[in-house]
């Protein structure tokens, strides 16, 4: 069935730091593509007048790249107006309807504080902007699982689900994308993806740098809703769902969100968090806080497939890189005909998906090293790598929701089963066990692997560091 694209955008918060940074960008390269001609209405509370909107998109644009074609920034800004007020007076939204100038089937981007979500989905439906148009929410949806039911909630109050569009950006990027395709395009895969063949699931997200003056936020979020609950989720979702029937995203979400279901509820010994020494000196930080900027988790799957597989996630702040890697180990060989191939750790196969910085998957496998001995070294094979060219996560994630394509965006059932897994252990658990800048985090993280095992340090060979 055809779905119909909109014919408007409306960008709740445009004058924020998510538009300046990732959204004017993406709308430009849209432009550039001709993939956006249609009326652009940025809402936000400042009193600006339409010529400061557009020196802050012309200095967003040239922040992020520079202004390569000059006729798609004349048009972007052409089809930019500007309404200023505050979200809670019905008026604000009555101007925003003038704005939209007849338009039948907006898209309506809240790239807002979550507090101020219902608010706007609110006066959305009681101003008659609702009817035929699309919403677009950013992350995070709801902070437990009684949050994000209330507002899935108000969001059904005022839009059917299919025109609900949760936004994550992780989703957007292309070697997640790839997961996706990698899985479901190459036959070898399926008859050793279970478990039967794979030993373990490790997912890592390590970042250099710490909160970034984001104080008060983190102190409201720490980092297993910020990242694992997710964006680490979503990943596993992907690795571990079964094949869909088609390639409509109805279909994809739907196996994804019996992933979630499956999942079993973590309790606190599943848990390790951690504190960066410092954090408590941020800036909008308490003084005696035990929010998390480390997080690492012991997750298991009750399904038929990955029964009894641990998939083991870890971020955090001021790691040693950044980087985000999987790594999927393979079961050793049943037979130890071989000396040198004896079970170790970082011995057995397995296939490596680097997302970032930059984009590559690789399997290992042992070959024997020319002599008479039978002996080897494991060595890596790239099967893909980065591509240039490829869009934005913004630019895809835009142009989907504006054509009713859900297929990288979450469904309420999966937001709600996510957060089941996670809502034990939001209040009960171990405190955050301190760790120094520029480590893998607290070394308490080590109780949740088998014994033998290590973590995998994104960029090394698995078990050598």
């Amino acid at each position: 069935m055809a779905r119909s694209h909109s014919d408007a955008l409306v960008v709740f918060g445009v004058t924020g730091d998510l538009a300046h940074k990732q959204i004017f960008p993406a709308l430009y390269a849209m432009v550039k593509r001709g993939e956006l001609n249609v009326p652009v209405v940025g809402v936000a509370f400042p009193n600006w007048s339409l010529e400061r909107l557009h020196r802050r998109i012309t200095q967003s644009i040239e922040r992020a790249g520079g202004i390569d074609n000059k006729g798609a920034l004349k048009k972007l800004l052409a089809n930019f107006s500007y309404v200023s007020g505050d979200y809670k007076d019905l008026a604000t939204f009555t101007k925003i309807k003038q704005a939209l100038a007849g338009a039948r089937r907006p898209a309506h981007y809240l790239a807002i504080p979550p507090s101020l979500f219902e608010t706007v989905i609110e006066n959305l439906s009681t101003a008659g902007l609702a009817k035929n148009a699309r919403v677009i929410v950013e992350k995070p949806f709801g902070r437990d699982l009684a949050s994000a039911k209330e507002l899935n909630r108000v969001a059904h109050a005022a839009f059917p689900e299919d025109s609900v569009f949760r936004i994550d950006h992780f989703l957007g990027k292309e070697a997640i994308m790839n997961i996706l395709y990698f899985r479901f395009a190459n036959s070898f895969l399926e008859p050793i993806w279970n478990r039967n063949y794979v030993a373990s699931v490790q997912v890592t997200m390590a970042e250099d740098f710490g909160i970034k003056g984001r104080g008060g936020f983190y102190e409201t979020a720490g980092c297993l809703r910020d990242v694992i609950q997710n964006h680490l989720f979503q990943i596993v979702a992907l690795l571990a769902m079964e094949p869909p029937a088609t390639r409509d995203y109805g279909a994809v979400q739907t196996e994804k969100a019996k992933v979630f279901e499956a999942m079993r509820p973590l309790k606190s010994e599943d848990v390790v968090r951690g504190q960066y020494a410092g954090y408590r000196e941020e800036p909008d930080v308490a003084k005696n806080s035990d929010v998390e900027t480390f997080c690492a988790l012991r997750l298991f799957i009750d399904s038929w497939r990955w029964q009894g597989v641990p998939f083991l996630l870890r971020s955090g702040k001021f790691m040693p890189d950044t980087a985000t890697e999987i790594l999927v180990e393979l079961k050793p060989a049943p037979q130890r005909l071989f000396e040198d191939s004896a079970p170790k750790a970082g011995r057995a196969n397995y296939l490596r998906f680097r997302l970032s910085p930059d984009s590559a998957i690789a399997l290992a496998a042992r070959i024997k090293v020319t002599g008479k001995e039978f002996v080897g070294e494991q060595e890596e094979l790239y099967l893909c790598e980065q591509l240039a060219g490829q869009e934005a996560p913004y630019e895809r994630l835009l142009g989907d929701a504006m054509a009713g394509d859900g297929a990288l965006f979450t469904r309420e059932d999966a937001v709600e089963a996510a957060w089941t897994v996670v809502d034990p252990v939001l209040k009960k658990h171990m405190r955050a066990r301190a760790y120094k800048r520029g480590t893998w985090g607290p070394k308490e993280a080590n109780s949740l692997l088998e014994p033998g095992d290590s973590w995998h340090v994104p960029g090394a060979e698995p078990g050598t560091a």
